[in-house]
């Protein structure tokens, strides 16, 4: 690990906000056992870091499965 990766939970929202907010950041920490995030958290003291590396591709992971277009045509919609 990289020690000059590490951000506050403040320093990712500052460079992330309005997309991830302080409380929305603190909720995937509270459950980071569960999410997968835990990987990304680093503890020291009572003070909260997340290894910016890990934690960005814990994000890309968290994309959604693009839904594959339907083989639908005009003539099956009955507009009638």
């Amino acid at each position: 690990m990289d020690y000059k990766n590490l951000r506050t939970v403040k320093q990712i929202v500052e460079n992330a906000y309005p997309i991830i907010t302080e409380g929305k950041m603190r909720w995937w920490i509270f459950h980071a056992d569960t999410n997968g995030l835990a990987k990304a958290i680093v503890r020291i003291g009572g003070r909260v870091y997340l290894d910016r590396d890990v934690f960005n591709q814990w994000l890309e992971d968290q994309r959604d499965e693009p839904i594959p277009p339907m083989d639908v045509k005009p003539e099956d919609f009955s507009f009638e």
